[in-house]
């Protein structure tokens, strides 16, 4: 027979099959012999417990039967050479990626237009960013193969449930060379090293089976006859005619915003989180976490992952809260354009580097930014002619384009601050929350290199002032965060898109241009790998007809 269990074992058993199966027969009453294999459903680390950290696992383990390899529904693909349907990807992240491969499932020929390079080629162009402090537009940690989640990070986990199957996107990478523990881990993580291997699967199998790839071609125009869209029109000047197009940018492409805008295609500005990222060493968290001895000599072992954390905090009404968080990860330069600082974390496979860091950012709305740039006579893009905001009769309209002016003016302001080539303005915690540039720093994993600054001179009084309070508050929350030892980095602000692009919630076509789908994290649909793939595939399905 077989029988679903859950048991919890201690770190060191969790990975050792001998030992499950003396738990197995255990719980069962049945004996050992019987016992013909198991594989696990689900596991987790319960750290709760300041004396014993525990590992929960639920399995399914074969009694007295033979025992079968987990089912892995493997996904089959049609050949769609000659299908008289074909449908236009604008953009080869995870969402344009996802939505390719359900069409060929469904038999539509996907056509994927990326600005970028592939995911190989993209390497040279993060080692010039990171070395020499020389940004190459079209290819970087946003922009190629595979999106922004492919140099940062892969991690898989969501709490988008009611979006699309989680389990069908996990056995898709599985499918492509992803490892099986995906499937039960409770926050299932990929690696930056090992996910160029599995996009450059997925691109190969979408090639082998008649969909087409089109690299360093920017699309910058979409050709539109009797409010539909019939073609796009790439920098090179090659148009494409295809039956639909999915809009699968990501939210760092603002020249596809821009070009929205100025076409009179509906656009709204989209409430978003900027913030800084900070860095603290590996150790220091994992004593926290796992309850060990402040003493960094005494590590967590071999049988535990570098410890993460999750955090948020109401500070006078606004949410300051930890995002992307990167146990045993590097602090990566993450901007689109010269002049412009951006900092994003990623983390290896195995999270072995000696530094951890997360995301610390304050939500930001339309009315943050207007008072913003009132206040502080900021510049704005050149698009809205330096005005914020519109009178239309006696109601004020606010630019769509707003919330991403905002964004790109702190990234100038603290491109300045760092004084160029992408070295980045950092203090020290405390130093931060109490107003004072830090004399030296604990090393940091910024290659670009950090300068000492007052933070306070890039980020806006009402994120300065929210994240040091929050800062504290952690503190409080978990002991020995709020140390000197932690390095605050600006500025971090490609949390989501500033934009959204509209769609209507039946077709999830654009309301106002037939056959127009925006897609993903750059139209504000999604947030993350796994949802972005999820509602890639959701669009394909529509477009198919099939829901």
């Amino acid at each position: 027979m077989q029988q679903q269990l859950s048991i919890k074992v201690k770190p060191h058993e969790a990975e050792d099959n001998s030992i499950l199966i003396d738990y197995i027969a255990k719980e069962t009453g049945k004996s050992k012999t019987i016992i013909n294999g198991f594989y696990k459903l689900k596991q987790s680390i319960d750290a709760r417990s300041p004396r014993q950290i525990w590992i929960n696992i639920t399995l399914l383990a074969f009694i007295d039967e033979p025992f079968s390899q987990r089912p892995l529904a493997a996904i089959r693909f049609k050949n769609v050479t000659h299908s008289p349907k074909k449908v236009i990807i604008v953009g080869a992240g995870p969402t344009g990626l996802f939505a390719a491969l359900q069409l060929l499932e469904l038999g539509i020929k996907p056509i994927l237009i990326e600005r970028g390079k592939d995911v190989r080629a993209r390497r040279r162009d993060l080692a010039l960013l990171n070395k020499e402090g020389i940004i190459n537009p079209e290819s970087n940690y946003c922009f190629g193969e595979g999106g922004a989640g492919t140099y940062s990070d892969g991690k898989l986990y969501t709490r988008s449930n009611k979006r699309g199957n989680i389990n069908r996107i996990l056995n898709l990478f599985v499918q492509f060379g992803a490892e099986e523990k995906i499937l039960y881990e409770a926050h299932p993580h990929i690696g930056t090293n090992k996910l160029p291997d599995i996009i450059t699967a997925m691109r190969e199998a979408i090639l082998g089976y008649g969909g087409e790839f089109l690299f360093e071609q920017k699309v910058t125009d979409f050709i539109i006859e009797d409010n539909a869209i019939i073609c796009v029109k790439t920098f090179a000047g090659i148009v494409i005619n295809a039956d639909a197009v999915i809009l699968a940018t990501g939210h760092s492409a603002r020249d596809i915003f821009e070009l929205l805008y100025h076409k009179n295609i509906l656009i709204e500005a989209k409430p978003f989180a900027l913030g800084v990222r900070i860095e603290h060493p590996q150790a220091l968290i994992d004593s926290i976490q796992y309850n060990l001895p402040a003493s960094t000599s005494l590590l967590r072992g071999e049988h535990l992952p570098p410890a993460s954390y999750s955090l948020v905090e109401q500070v006078n009404g606004r949410g300051v809260f930890s995002f992307c968080m990167c146990p045993g990860g590097i602090i990566a330069p993450a901007a689109t354009a010269a002049n412009e600082l951006v900092v994003n974390g990623w983390s290896p496979s195995k999270r072995n580097n000696p530094y951890s860091n997360s995301g610390m950012v304050v939500t930001v709305d339309e009315k943050d930014a207007e008072e913003y740039f009132k206040k502080f006579s900021v510049d704005r893009l050149p698009n809205t002619n330096g005005n914020a905001s519109a009178i239309n009769g006696n109601r004020l309209t606010v630019n769509p384009l707003l919330l991403l002016q905002f964004q790109q003016a702190i990234e100038q302001r603290c491109y300045q601050l760092g004084g160029g080539q992408f070295v980045a303005p950092a203090q020290r915690m405390e130093d931060f929350c109490n107003g004072k540039v830090s004399a030296n720093f604990p090393t940091c994993s910024y290659v670009p290199g950090i300068k000492a600054a007052d933070l306070g001179e890039a980020l806006p009084p009402f994120i300065h002032k929210t994240l040091q309070q929050g800062f504290k508050a952690f503190g409080r929350k978990m002991k020995g965060y709020y140390t000197n030892e932690a390095v605050v980095v600006a500025t971090e602000s490609r949390t989501s898109s500033p934009v959204r692009i509209p769609r209507d919630n039946e077709s999830l076509q654009h309301p106002q241009i037939k056959n127009l789908y925006p897609c993903g994290e750059g139209a504000g649909y999604a947030g993350g790998i796994v949802s972005a793939a999820m509602d890639g595939e959701r669009v394909a399905l529509m477009i198919a007809g099939v829901i």
